[in-house]
């Protein structure tokens, strides 16, 4: 299978999971399908590449900007690195919703901070943390 076609595939993967998410968030099986099973299963693709090219990877890279630019020049650092983004955003997207669950959030207004979540990382949760603000009136989280 070329890069190309392991790209699509989990970008498929993970649109399907974030279906879930949106559509059932608190459905009993969530939680066991989207941790359990689909970030497990893009993590453990993530650790494959890099631990494949572990010994050509330079730890320096990381600390500049010119650096970490660097470690993207190849189709393959690509793909890595968006599997790690399709990993984290997941689990930031499951985060949101185990945490609406326990303080009582209806799972609708959910729905933007998912969406903004999947696409744009940071805004969702961003958006999440100030609907929870609103909701709770407290914006530390004091258990997940």
């Amino acid at each position: 299978m070329d890069y190309d076609q392991l790209f699509l595939y989990c970008n498929q993967f993970a649109f399907f999971t974030w279906l879930l998410l949106i559509i059932a968030p608190y459905w009993s099986w969530t939680p066991k399908l989207v941790l359990g099973i689909s970030v497990t299963l893009l993590c453990a693709l993530y650790a494959f590449f890099i631990f494949q090219s572990f010994g050509s990877m330079d730890f320096n890279d990381f600390g500049t900007l010119e650096g970490v630019k660097s470690l993207f020049t190849s189709k393959e650092a690509v793909l890595v690195g968006w599997i790690h983004y399709l990993a984290f955003d997941l689990m930031v997207g499951y985060f949101i919703v185990i945490n609406a669950f326990k303080n009582g959030i209806n799972r609708f207004l959910l729905i933007p901070c998912l969406l903004f979540t999947f696409m744009m990382g940071p805004v969702g949760l961003l958006m999440y943390l100030v609907l929870r603000f609103v909701y709770v009136r407290s914006y530390f989280v004091n258990h997940v």
